[in-house]
């Protein structure tokens, strides 16, 4: 009898369908979060905003106040500082 190891189906599928956010001053880019919304909160916790993210690669223009702010999609938190 041979027994061999197969490699598993969905292990680096799902690390390249990750959510991502990126921050470069006030824009932020979402990845692979199509169909999810984007919160946007202050440091109190007080929901300032929310994006809906219609595309795998969603750029979005922040105007908001300067200060410190959360940015949740799904479980990815980020905290962005806006100058």
């Amino acid at each position: 009898t041979v027994c061999r190891a197969q490699a598993e189906a969905n292990g680096p599928e799902t690390e390249l369908a990750a959510v991502s956010i990126v921050i470069k001053g006030a824009t932020v880019s979402v990845y692979n979060a199509e169909g999810s919304k984007l919160e946007i909160f202050s440091l109190t916790g007080a929901k300032v905003g929310i994006v809906n993210i219609d595309s795998n690669a969603k750029t979005i223009n922040l105007s908001l106040k300067k200060g410190c702010y959360i940015l949740k999609v799904n479980n990815v938190v980020r905290k962005v500082s806006i100058n």
